[in-house]
């Protein structure tokens, strides 16, 4: 052994170090070989490998599935059942949270529908009667809870006559101005039977909230309660209305369609059907024939018939249609005062709408349906 000059230290063989690190190597991995280093494989796909039991994590399948929600497809569930409809992935567990990165349009979309009670766009639960809509229930239901009671408040019982509203009868009450069976009351709050006897201002009056129902009326029907003929009237199409009895205000022909209003408030009858009112309509006239200009400009000066002068508002004709078919606008409420205008120039009328009264139109109402006014088509009409 040689001595290091230095140190006077031994000195060692030297060796290689690769041939040492593939010796380590090889003993760690139980092999008698050294020449090949050793290489760890990926696991398989469904495979747990050592370190992720270690580690207590998963393979990479099975986060694939945890992130991407990958379950079992399950049917289409009605809109019957109570549970919720899932689309190829688990539904979330209420009150739970979402994984990430799974959000997806569908869920929203059919979160949407679940909200509403049916599928979008499917239509089977929509009314098929486009006039009686969701407002339209709620107003009858406020009506028909009103009829049904035994007992009501005066001011209400006031207030529903069509006098005024309940803060106002309060006043009436207190004033001493309001008799119920004979006997002055002056109390607030008190309860009256829908059979006593209410008197104001020496007048009786009743319970029933006024009611307004606008109808398109189609061909065939008279506009009258009852017929003796057994005839159809627009009461047979209004039947389901309202609980109080209506009447039409003023009169359609059998042939004559359109609008046509239906109430139980006798003071907005008598103001929508007397002439100093002004009550317009307006009318779509088609006629057997073109109507010549000079007839036109006769029409808007007046034709005298039996009654008098029959005064025409406005008359022209309708843009994109034949010379046959005019609209004519007028207030008085003469009897077929429209077709006997026409005829006194030797023209017959083919049919006839109205298609205004009194500011109504029969926008979106089908022939043979109706709808119930709003309040504030209900104030336009009491402004006229």
């Amino acid at each position: 052994m040689s001595r290091d000059n230095n140190s006077g230290r031994p000195k060692k063989p030297r060796s290689s170090t690769r041939n040492n690190s593939d010796d380590s190597r090889a003993s760690r991995s139980g092999s008698s070989s050294g020449s090949k280093p050793f290489k760890k494989s990926f696991p398989k796909a469904g495979e747990r490998n050592s370190d992720s039991r270690k580690t207590g994590g998963t393979s990479y399948q099975d986060r694939m599935d945890r992130k991407f929600g990958k379950t079992e497809q399950t049917d289409f569930i009605t809109n019957s059942s109570e549970e919720r409809k899932t689309f190829g992935k688990s539904a979330p567990k209420r009150g739970g949270s979402r994984p990430a990165n799974t959000f997806d349009t569908r869920d929203k979309y059919e979160r949407g529908s679940l909200k509403y009670g049916r599928r979008p766009g499917s239509g089977d639960d929509r009314n098929k009667d486009g006039a009686k809509s969701f407002v339209q229930k709620r107003r009858l239901n406020k009506i028909e809870k009103d009829v049904h009671k035994d007992t009501i408040r005066l001011n209400k019982f006031i207030a529903n006559s069509g006098i005024c509203s309940r803060r106002e009868a309060d006043e009436l009450i207190t004033q001493g101005l309001v008799e119920v069976n004979g006997k002055v009351v002056t109390e607030m709050g008190y309860q009256v039977q829908k059979t006593d006897k209410v008197v104001f201002d020496g007048q009786s009056i009743t319970p029933e909230k006024p009611v307004y129902v606008l109808l398109n009326k189609p061909k065939g029907y008279i506009s009258t309660t009852k017929d003796d003929k057994a005839r159809k009237t627009v009461m047979d199409l209004v039947a389901n209305a309202s609980p109080y009895r209506v009447f039409p205000v003023g009169r359609l022909d059998r042939s004559t369609t359109g609008v046509i209003l239906l109430t139980n408030d006798g003071h907005m009858t008598k103001k929508l059907t007397h002439p100093s009112f002004d009550a317009k309509k307006i009318y779509h006239v088609t006629l057997d024939k073109k109507l010549t200009h000079e007839d036109m400009k006769l029409i808007a000066e007046g034709i005298r018939l039996d009654e008098g002068v029959a005064e025409v508002d406005q008359i022209s004709f309708i843009e994109g249609k034949p010379k046959n078919e005019v609209g004519i606008e007028i207030h008085i409420g003469w009897n077929r005062v429209i077709r006997r205008i026409f005829q006194r120039l030797g023209y017959e009328v083919e049919a006839l709408d109205r298609v205004m009264f009194a500011g109504l139109t029969k926008k979106n109402i089908k022939r043979g349906h109706w709808r119930i006014l709003s309040e504030q088509e209900v104030n336009n009409l009491k402004m006229l």
